[in-house]
C-alpha cells in the first residue's frame, strides 16, 4: 500500500474557508454590496461615479442599482447571489432592483446577530418564511383593485409612476414622464408585451418636448429631392423590401462569359423591378 501527499484539490494561491469563517466571510460581503447602493436609493439618493478598468477608462454617473452592480467587480459568492437577483429584478419588474438588494442585505444583516446567538439557520430561515406569508396576507388585505374604474385606475398607475420616476434623472419633469408612460401603457388594453411601445430618441430638444404620438413612426431620412411634407398621403404597407430582386447573397457568384451578359443580369433586375413598382402604381389607381 502506497502513502504519500494527498492530491491537491485547489489550484495555486488558492484559499479554502470552513465553519464560521467562510459564514462570517459570506455575510460581510453580502452586507458590503447592500450598502453601496443603499444610499442610492429614495428621492434623497445619491449618484454613484464607476470609471471602467478597461481601456479608455470610461467614467459612468448613475444611481441605478442594476447599473452599479453591473459594473462592479465581485468575488463573494453571497455577493454574488444579490447581484443575481437584482438582475433577475431588473429583468422580470424593470424596477426594484436597489430595493431588493438592500432587503436582502438587512435581512442578512439581522440574521447575523441570530446566528452569533446559536440559532440554527434552518430555524432562522423558518421564521423567516412565516415572516413572508404574514406580510403576503398583510399586503393583500391592504390592497386595492379599481380596475372597474377607469378614472381611479389611471390615478392609481400614475402615483405608480410619479414614484418610480422621483429617483431617476426625470424627476424634474415626472409628471410628464408619467402621462405618457401611464398612456402609453393604457393604449396597450391589458397587453404585457412592452414591445409594441416604439421608443425613438433624438437629439436636441428638452425633455419636455417629448411627447406620445398616435400609429407608427419611421425613423428614415428623406431622400434627395423628395417631398418633405405630403398631406393626405396614401401609403403602402409591404411585407419585403423593394430591392429584394437584386443579387445581394454573401459568398453568391455569377459566371458570365462577357460584359454582355452583365448587362442582360442587370436589365433583367431593372424589369422585374419595373413590373413591381407598375402593380403598385396600378393599385393606386382610382
Amino acid at each position: 500500500m502506497e502513502t504519500g501527499a494527498p492530491n491537491a484539490l485547489l489550484k495555486e494561491q488558492a484559499t479554502e474557508e470552513k465553519g464560521e469563517t467562510a459564514r462570517l466571510s459570506s455575510f460581510i460581503g453580502a452586507m458590503a454590496i447592500a450598502d453601496l447602493v443603499k444610499t442610492t436609493l429614495g428621492p434623497k439618493g445619491m449618484d454613484k461615479i464607476l470609471q471602467s478598468q478597461s481601456r479608455g477608462q470610461a467614467v459612468t454617473v448613475t444611481n441605478d442599482g442594476a447599473t452599479i452592480l453591473k459594473s462592479i467587480y465581485v468575488d463573494n459568492p453571497a455577493a454574488k447571489v444579490l447581484v443575481d437577483i437584482s438582475k433577475v429584478q431588473d429583468d422580470q419588474v424593470g424596477d426594484g432592483t436597489t430595493s431588493v438588494v438592500v432587503l436582502a442585505g438587512e435581512l442578512l444583516r439581522e440574521a447575523e446577530k441570530l446566528v452569533n446567538m446559536r440559532i440554527h439557520p434552518q430555524t432562522i430561515i423558518q421564521g423567516y418564511r412565516e415572516a413572508l406569508n404574514c406580510a403576503l396576507k398583510a399586503l393583500q388585505d391592504l390592497s386595492v383593485n379599481n380596475v372597474d374604474n377607469p378614472e381611479q385606475y389611471k390615478q392609481d398607475m400614475l402615483r405608480i409612476a410619479r414614484t418610480t420616476l422621483s429617483s431617476k434623472i426625470l424627476t424634474n419633469d415626472k409628471e410628464h414622464f408619467s402621462n405618457l408612460a401611464v398612456d402609453a401603457v393604457l393604449r396597450l388594453k391589458g397587453s404585457t408585451n412592452l414591445d409594441s411601445i416604439q421608443m425613438i430618441k433624438k437629439t436636441g430638444g428638452t425633455l419636455s418636448e417629448s411627447y406620445l404620438d398616435e400609429g407608427f413612426i419611421l425613423d428614415k431620412k428623406i431622400g434627395v429631392g423628395q417631398p418633405k411634407r405630403i398631406e393626405n398621403a396614401k401609403i403602402l404597407v409591404a411585407n419585403t423590401p423593394m430591392d429584394t430582386d437584386k443579387i445581394k447573397i454573401y459568398g453568391a457568384r455569377v459566371r458570365t462569359e462577357g460584359m454582355s451578359q452583365v448587362a442582360a443580369i442587370e436589365q433583367a433586375e431593372k424589369d422585374k423591378m419595373r413590373k413591381k413598382v407598375q402593380k403598385i402604381i396600378d393599385a393606386n389607381t382610382p
